[in-house]
């Protein structure tokens, strides 16, 4: 069986709402290989089985996501840290742990008034297309001018291609690590170290001629607090070897990476992507 089956099934179910979602996350990372401008590398991708489905802000989604994806064989179990109203959804599906979220940006006050009772609560998650997702800060940013790829009949496991999938383009991929840096546990943020290295490296022959003109376009629809964030963050994470990237080297198991390695091929990427 593919490994890709169980996501290529819940691409599948989606279709009606491909226009209107990407795909974020660990499987944006992962289908990357498919884009035209990114090198092949000889390394396997790290493996995740959580599926992140992010829609902007206010995005209508017509019809009822949920029926279509427990006709397609997925359950719908409540997410309930938190302790949201309503609780955030998560949508699983086969033997393997596989299951997908739905995401949206959190902006402005990260409170609202409850209707019914008057009191004030968490402003986390709201409810539309039949399913519920839960609102995160600096969402958006994965949402500016994504691209667009296709998962071929041979690796998709169900023998047709997987057409037209919305990722986020990679300049956008990186700036929301550093955006989150300080919301992420030690484990996470060596993981996007890592996610951020691996994919200045794949689309390394992209930079100047396709990533530094997304860079410009995307810096000016960030805030001034985000753009001092990202500044901030570059500087945080990537002045000097630290633990959060001797902790990212150590995460592959197919290939050995050293530090110091890591740390000149992100200087030199970021170095030309953000001059």
């Amino acid at each position: 069986m593919s490994e890709l089956v169980e996501f290529s099934t819940l691409a599948a179910t989606l279709e009606p709402w491909r226009h209107q979602v990407v795909f974020i996350g660990g499987w944006a990372y992962r289908l990357y290989r498919y884009e035209p401008r990114a090198y092949k590398p000889d390394y396997e991708a790290i493996f995740t089985q959580d599926a992140d489905v992010a829609y902007a802000k206010q995005e209508a989604l017509e019809g009822d996501i949920k029926k279509a994806l427990e006709g397609a064989g997925f359950s719908e179990e409540a997410n309930l840290s938190g302790g949201f109203k309503p609780p955030a959804m998560r949508y699983t599906f086969g033997e393997d742990g596989f299951y997908a979220e739905f995401l949206t940006p959190l902006t402005g006050s990260p409170r609202r008034r409850n209707k019914v009772t008057g009191e004030f609560e968490p402003d986390a998650t709201e409810a539309n297309g039949g399913v519920v997702a839960q609102k995160l800060r600096h969402l958006e940013v994965l949402l500016h001018e994504p691209w667009m790829v296709t998962i071929p009949a041979e690796d998709s496991g169900l023998g047709e291609s997987v057409v037209d999938l919305r990722i986020p383009n990679p300049v956008s991929f990186i700036v929301q690590k550093l955006l989150i840096r300080d919301d992420r546990v030690a484990r996470k943020r060596a993981q996007d170290v890592l996610y951020v290295h691996d994919t200045l490296y794949i689309f390394s022959g992209a930079i100047e001629s396709d990533l530094c003109p997304i860079w410009r376009t995307l810096e000016a629809a960030l805030t001034e607090a985000q753009r001092k964030s990202v500044r901030a963050g570059i500087t945080e994470l990537f002045s000097e070897v630290k633990d959060v990237i001797r902790d990212a080297a150590t995460i592959p198991s197919d290939r050995k990476l050293e530090p110091e390695d890591m740390l000149k091929l992100c200087q030199y990427g970021i170095g030309e992507l953000f001059r």
